[in-house]
């Protein structure tokens, strides 16, 4: 009865460590509570079904609003669950090895999970991975400058392993080796902050929240050329020389028939506010390549009105953008609301707007660590996440995503404009401090200062952290059959 009232308990307070709950260092007790009953598990096949039910319950939980989808999005609950219930049952295993080697074999198989979650099938899903949790606080957030959210998953599990071993009573006091190692962590923090604590001025940024004409719903036939309007209409409120980058969301130039690439008319409008102002103007856009295909872009204008390039999303959202493996699910009726597949970019684009270099990703990007840090890579000291949120009402998923972002900015040491269709819009800094946030659905105009960029370590290092715990993991996992091969042959003798 024990462990499955630890794997009930463990997934609702994880649940409560995300957004818009709190605090994040739940995430702690949570993690702990599900590694401590996998461990008194007394068979792999209890250790499965305590999985199922845990992630079940965490993923249920943190997700439930993919239904403002439709039903059937839910699906991706029991398909990211199936990950963890491997890991569970794989962890249940090893309950015959000693408190080290089981200790660095449930860090080390956490990470492979989350390594193979993040990038398969079909590019992913980070969503829910413990680090997020801690976004809430600077000081839980701050060593993700060094590690990474994925840095800050791991450090999480070893911390999680380390209390499940005293909950199921297994505990060693060699187990403490944990904590220099989390000390390290917080302690490169510190040295990193002191030395490269950011300096300079200030730039003025101005985010158009232009909503839609009927927010958290559908309303055809023009209901996208409308919300490209909308953002027209709003952002002749923002003065002349008040703002150096104006930021459109993600579909805020309406879709399609209000491409400013493909339609002139709308290319001039958006130009001639670039000119009054005398700004740089992010647009999010919607163009169709063909009758089968689009193309989901940030496009730039400079002060002068011109064009200057723009960015393609690379990774575009599963079964939401496009239909991998089209033919085989015709036989889906909602899957007929994604008639065209995106076409992909090709890699990070990087713009010198006189104040800063400024890099983009849009929307389900954001959720993913490695496309802010190529640009970051590639030079960019300010990045943008465009996003659109529109089909999810009044539930936690833009906090959720808010809180993701905002860990972008402290990985990379830059300050981050999070711009969105119906909100919340937001502007972090680069410690991922948030500096303003909108009304969710509002009309409306936000403008702060961003400052400086900072060259944190994980710009660098990236997740090593992560393929460090899974050697260590394959390293015990190694040496502790080594060992039983070794009295296994001594008892034979």
């Amino acid at each position: 009865m024990i462990p499955w009232l630890l794997v009930l308990s463990g997934a609702a307070i994880s649940v409560l460590a995300f957004p818009p709950f709190g605090p994040g260092w739940l995430i702690l007790p949570g993690v702990a509570l599900f590694l401590a009953a996998i461990r008194m598990s007394v068979s792999p096949r209890q250790g499965l079904f305590l999985s199922v039910v845990h992630w079940l319950g965490f993923f249920g939980g943190l997700l439930w609003w993919l239904a403002e989808l439709d039903l059937l999005a839910l699906i991706l609950v029991p398909f990211e669950t199936l990950y963890f219930v491997v890991y569970g049952w794989w962890l249940a295993r090893q309950n015959h090895r000693g408190p080290i080697a089981w200790s660095a074999l449930a860090v080390g198989g956490w990470g492979l999970t989350e390594l193979v979650r993040h990038r398969f099938p079909v590019g992913g899903f980070e969503w829910g991975a413990a680090g997020y949790a801690l976004s809430d606080s600077i000081f839980t957030r701050l060593p993700a400058s060094v590690v990474g959210t994925s840095g800050l998953t791991i450090l999480v599990v070893l911390i999680g392993a380390v209390l499940a071993a005293g909950i199921a009573g297994r505990f060693d006091y060699r187990l403490m080796w944990s904590g220099p190692i989390v000390f390290a962590v917080l302690l490169a923090t510190g040295v990193t902050l002191l030395v490269t604590a950011p300096d300079g001025e200030t730039t003025t940024v101005a985010i158009v929240q232009g909503s839609t004409p009927c927010p958290f719903e559908h309303c055809p036939p023009d209901e996208r050329l409308r919300t490209y309007q909308q953002h027209l209409e709003l952002t002749g409120a923002i003065a002349e020389g008040s703002a150096a980058l104006v930021v459109w969301s993600e579909g805020s130039t309406g879709s399609f028939n209000a491409d400013p690439v493909q339609n002139p008319e709308v290319g001039e409008a958006i130009a001639q506010e670039a000119r009054r102002i005398g700004a740089w103007f992010l647009v999010g856009s919607d163009r169709p390549v063909s009758e089968t295909q689009w193309v989901n872009a940030n496009v730039v204008f400079d002060p002068n009105g011109e064009i200057v390039g723009e960015y393609r999303k690379q990774h575009p959202v599963p079964f939401g953008e496009y239909i991998p493996g089209r033919p085989l699910f015709q036989w889906i009726p909602a899957l007929d609301r994604v008639p065209r597949d995106m076409i992909p970019g090709e890699g990070p684009v990087v713009f010198d707007i006189d104040t800063h270099r400024l890099g983009s990703v849009i929307s389900f990007e954001g959720g993913f660590a490695r496309y802010a840090l190529q640009h970051r890579r590639a030079g960019a000291d300010l990045i943008v996440v465009a996003t659109n949120e529109a089909s999810y009402g009044l539930t936690p998923a833009s906090d959720q995503f808010i809180g993701m972002t905002r860990m972008r900015a402290v990985e990379l040491g830059v300050p981050l404009i999070h711009a969105a269709v119906t909100g919340k819009s937001t502007v972090a800094d680069s410690y991922g401090e948030i500096v303003e946030t909108t009304g969710l659905g509002a009309e409306e105009i936000l403008i702060a200062d961003i400052g400086a960029s900072w060259p944190t370590p994980y710009r660098l290092i990236g997740d090593a952290l992560v393929y460090l715990a899974v050697l260590v993991g394959g390293f015990a996992w190694w040496r502790s059959r080594e060992v039983g091969s070794a009295d296994q042959s001594t008892e034979e003798e």
